[in-house]
C-alpha cells in the first residue's frame, strides 16, 4: 500500500460546551471494491508519516485543534513517532497492546517528551494500572458496554488524574447522563439529533439572515437587498469579514455592503448567509460544531457534483452546496424542518432531499451522512447510485477538509 491509496477521515472530539478540542484521524483505503477504514496498525508508519507530511497536519486539522490516531505495539516503540508535532498529537493506545515492562516504560519516554497519550476502548483491569501514571485520556465506547458497568468501571479510575472520553454518544440523554458520571470529552454526533421545539421563536440576526435568503432567491431589487443589510449590523459586519478572507480568493477588497452585492452577485451572497445562519449569537463560531459540519458537508457536496454526480452541471453544484449548508438548520434553530423550509423559496430537489432525502440531492445528501458515520456498506450502496467510486469520495472530502479549515480561520 502507498501513500496515493490512503485518505484521511476526521470524527471530531468536544468538550462539555460542545467545542470542538480536536479530531481523531481515520486512515482509508481509495480501493475501489472495498470501503475498508484502515486502523494505523494496518498501515506501515511510514505510510501515515509521508500520508500526513504531503497533507500536514495544520491543514486537517486546523492550527488549535488536537489530532487523534491510533498507534499499534510496533508503532508505539517506533523513533518515527518522534516526529509527529507532540503539541498536536494525542497517541491512542489499541486495546490490543499487551502492557508489559517495555511498553510501561516507553509511554514514561514518550509522556516525558511532551506526548499525551489516551487508550482507546478501554476496559478497566488492575494491568492497566502501570500505565496510568502516562496516561491522560481514557476512551469508554459507550455501545461496548451497559451504563451500570460504566458506572462501576470508572469508580477506581478516580485515584488517577485521567481525562474521561466517551466514544458513540448517539443523544443528549447519553450526553447528560456521562457528564453526570464526570466524563469530560465526547466523541459522537449527538450535537445534529437536538429535540426540535415547534414554534420556537427566531433571533433578530437570525431573521435577517432568513429574510436575505429569501430576497436573493426570489430576485429582489439591489436596495431591497441592501436595506435588509443596512438594518442588521451584525449581519452586514460578518457578511463583509467573510468575503474579505482568504476562504474566498478574492484580490480585491470588499468595502461597502453595495459593493459585495454587485461583485459577488446573488449566488454567492446567498452561499454566504446560508453560512452565516450558523455564526449568529455564538462567541466562537469557529468551535461551533454544526457550523463545521454543514460547511464540510456544502463543500464536499459541491465537489462531488463537480466530479460527475448528476451530471455535473453549475447550477446542480449551487444547489448541492445549498443543500449541505441547510441540511442541519432544523438543529441549530431547533424547529422542524418542514417548518424551516416553508419560509424559503428553495428549489424542488432542495426541498425534497432536506425533508426526506430523495431525489438524487437526497442520495448524494445520505452518503455524505453515512460518511460522517463510518457506515460502509450504506456507502457501497449508495455511492454507485451517485455515479461516484470511493477514491473520487475520498479525494473530494479531504480537499473539503482543507476548505473548511481555511473558512475557519475566518471567524
Amino acid at each position: 500500500m502507498n501513500s496515493e491509496e490512503i485518505f484521511i477521515g476526521r470524527q471530531p472530539i468536544l468538550d462539555r460546551n460542545s467545542n470542538i478540542l480536536g479530531f481523531e484521524l481515520l486512515f482509508r483505503s481509495g480501493d475501489s471494491s472495498e470501503a475498508n477504514i484502515i486502523d494505523v496498525a494496518q498501515a506501515s508508519i511510514g505510510v501515515i508519516m509521508k500520508t500526513l507530511s504531503e497533507f500536514g497536519l495544520k491543514e486537517i486539522v486546523g492550527n488549535k485543534h488536537q489530532a487523534f490516531f491510533n498507534v499499534n505495539t510496533d508503532i508505539l516503540m517506533s523513533d518515527m513517532i518522534e516526529l509527529l508535532p507532540k503539541d498536536q498529537v494525542v497517541l491512542e493506545l489499541l486495546e490490543t497492546i499487551e502492557i508489559d515492562n517495555a511498553v510501561v516504560n516507553r509511554c514514561r519516554e514518550l509522556k516525558r517528551m511532551g506526548f499525551r497519550l489516551a487508550l482507546d476502548d478501554f476496559v478497566y483491569s488492575p494491568t492497566y494500572e502501570p500505565l496510568f501514571e502516562s496516561i491522560d485520556i481514557i476512551k469508554v465506547d459507550l455501545l461496548e458496554m451497559s451504563p451500570e458497568s460504566i458506572e462501576d468501571m470508572i469508580i477506581p479510575l478516580k485515584r488517577w488524574p485521567l481525562t474521561l472520553l466517551a466514544e458513540k454518544v448517539e443523544d443528549s440523554y447519553q450526553f447528560d447522563r456521562t457528564q453526570a458520571l464526570g466524563f469530560e470529552l465526547f466523541q459522537g454526533y449527538y450535537f445534529a439529533r437536538p429535540s426540535i421545539i415547534s414554534g420556537k421563536s427566531l433571533d433578530p440576526s437570525s431573521l435577517s439572515v432568513m429574510k436575505l435568503m429569501d430576497q436573493v432567491l426570489c430576485d429582489a431589487e439591489l436596495g431591497e437587498i441592501e436595506d435588509t443589510f443596512r438594518e442588521s449590523p451584525s449581519l452586514s459586519y460578518n457578511l463583509l469579514r467573510l468575503v474579505n478572507s482568504v476562504a474566498l480568493g478574492m484580490r480585491a477588497k470588499i468595502e461597502s455592503i453595495r459593493h459585495a452585492i454587485v461583485l459577488l452577485g446573488r449566488e454567492q451572497i446567498n452561499r454566504w448567509a446560508q453560512v452565516l445562519l450558523f455564526t449568529h449569537g455564538e462567541s466562537s463560531s469557529a468551535q461551533n460544531p454544526l457550523l463545521q459540519t454543514v460547511v464540510m458537508r456544502g463543500r464536499l457536496m459541491e465537489l462531488l457534483i463537480e466530479k460527475g454526480a448528476m451530471g455535473g452541471t453549475k447550477r446542480n453544484a449551487d444547489f448541492a452546496f445549498m443543500c449541505g449548508i441547510l441540511s442541519l438548520i432544523d438543529a441549530l434553530l431547533l424547529r422542524p424542518m418542514d417548518e424551516v423550509i416553508s419560509e424559503l423559496s428553495l428549489a424542488e430537489p432542495v426541498c425534497e432531499a432536506l425533508l426526506s432525502r430523495e431525489g438524487d440531492l437526497g442520495q448524494l445528501l445520505s452518503l455524505i451522512e453515512k460518511l460522517e458515520q463510518c457506515d460502509y456498506k450504506s456507502i457501497e450502496r449508495l455511492i454507485l447510485r451517485c455515479d461516484l467510486d470511493l477514491s473520487q469520495l475520498y479525494a473530494a472530502e479531504q480537499e473539503a477538509a482543507a476548505w473548511t479549515k481555511n473558512l475557519m480561520e475566518a471567524f
